[in-house]
């Protein structure tokens, strides 16, 4: 077995992660007033940041106010205050480790009752059955829209250095708006960011040419790449290998891998189409063959949980392991394992037929332990999924009432 796991990782950056454990992003929906982070989630951070693990990457941080994946998400653009994310960074960098934000905007992904934009690469709605009302439609975006968000991309990144994080962490995956314009599923455009996969990729490649140039040589960037969409005829594995290679001259430092979206879940095991049913290290084989080629250091996630498996997907030739719900029930988890020990708990297993909602739950289950952590109460793993489900949608209600109010005036002082 690999002795790697709490080796340090050298990155192109400068950069020297102590050990080869992330926490990979998990959308933790705790934003507080005027979407910006508060004491409960620099609570989790240091939490976090106590246990062991060498890198922290944040839930998704939105680059755009009228754009959110659900209400209780953080916005950090040029209008946002800076305090609230210095303190998320020392928060996060307390227990000697790194901390990178997450940046990202849901495209389509967003529910029908959010206010503000519903964009995509075409008009391409989201396909979940009985549950695809849920979603907003999608409009397909101008070319002036697209080079808007590429700045926007830019001035998060730039605005999170600013404010201590060590590096950002481009989301390209699980069916948000990049994810969205590499698909060919969803990208029907004619034009320069659509048809090849060269230009399918052109929007993600601007983005990391824009926030390279606009962040210092020392501080990190990666990119959360799907190693496949696990639907037929989305972006696949050989589109990943590709990817990987163009990012490669742009001065990225790490490419994470994952895999699905809302449409196919698979980066919480349920995948439409059943290419993985794997218990643990979903995207392990996927991942074996893309460090073959790969020019970049991969991090992969997915549905790690033990030591011996984390080894396992070293010894593959993977550069760091990420984990999200192993870190949600067991926050020290890095310590453990450093002391010959394992978790504890694990979560109550979600069994529901309907993938879509049993992935709903999942998630919600998960965001009980965080908000758990968070005020310093115990782990609840056996709590069970529907009742998680109903508290999150609450939760969901009030926050969406704030986020409505909050825009309002933002959008009102900008003239909109």
């Amino acid at each position: 077995m690999s002795s790697e796991l709490f080796s340090p990782l050298p990155l192109r950056s400068g950069q020297v992660l102590p050990n080869r454990i992330a926490k990979a992003a998990m959308e933790e929906n705790m934003a507080g007033d005027g979407q910006l982070p508060d004491q409960e989630l620099l609570s989790l951070y240091r939490r976090w940041a106590s246990g062991g693990t060498g890198l922290l990457i944040t839930g998704n941080v939105m680059v755009h106010a009228e754009a959110l994946t659900g209400p209780g998400g953080v916005v950090l653009d040029e209008h946002a205050p800076l305090k609230p994310f210095t303190q998320w960074a020392k928060a996060g960098k307390s227990g000697g480790g790194a901390i990178w934000m997450q940046i990202n905007h849901p495209g389509r992904q967003i529910q029908a009752d959010m206010p503000g934009v519903v964009w995509g690469p075409s008009d391409v709605g989201v396909s979940l059955g009985r549950h695809s009302s849920r979603f907003g439609r999608p409009v397909a975006m101008t070319a002036e829209q697209i080079k808007a968000t590429v700045t926007r991309y830019a001035v998060t990144a730039r605005r999170a250095e600013e404010a201590g994080f060590d590096g950002v962490e481009i989301h390209a995956a699980h069916g948000y708006l990049l994810s969205q314009f590499l698909s060919p599923l969803v990208n029907k455009r004619t034009d320069a960011w659509g048809g090849s996969l060269e230009n399918r990729s052109r929007m993600l490649l601007d983005i990391v040419r824009a926030v390279r140039a606009g962040v210092s040589p020392s501080f990190a960037v990666a990119v959360k790449l799907n190693s496949a969409d696990f639907q037929r005829g989305g972006f696949d594995a050989d589109d990943a290998r590709q990817v990987i290679e163009m990012l490669a001259p742009l001065g990225v430092d790490l490419v994470e891998l994952s895999g699905g979206s809302y449409e196919s879940p698979a980066m919480s095991g349920r995948p439409a189409d059943s290419r993985t049913q794997a218990r643990e290290a979903y995207f392990l084989d996927l991942a074996r063959d893309l460090v073959k080629t790969s020019p970049l250091p991969l991090m992969l996630t997915g549905g790690i949980t033990r030591r011996e498996t984390a080894e396992k997907v070293l010894d593959s030739g993977v550069a760091i392991i990420g984990m999200g719900t192993a870190l949600a029930v067991t926050p020290d988890l890095p310590d453990r394992w450093s002391d010959g020990r394992e978790a504890d708990h694990r979560l109550r297993p979600v069994t529901w037929s309907d993938k879509a909602l049993a992935s709903a739950a999942g998630m919600a289950q998960v965001r009980h332990q965080m908000r758990r952590i968070a005020r310093d109460r115990r782990i609840t793993p056996n709590t069970h999924p529907a009742v998680a489900l109903i508290s999150e949608l609450r939760k969901q209600r009030r926050a969406l009432r704030g986020y409505r109010t909050w825009l309002a005036k933002t959008q009102a002082s900008a003239g909109k």
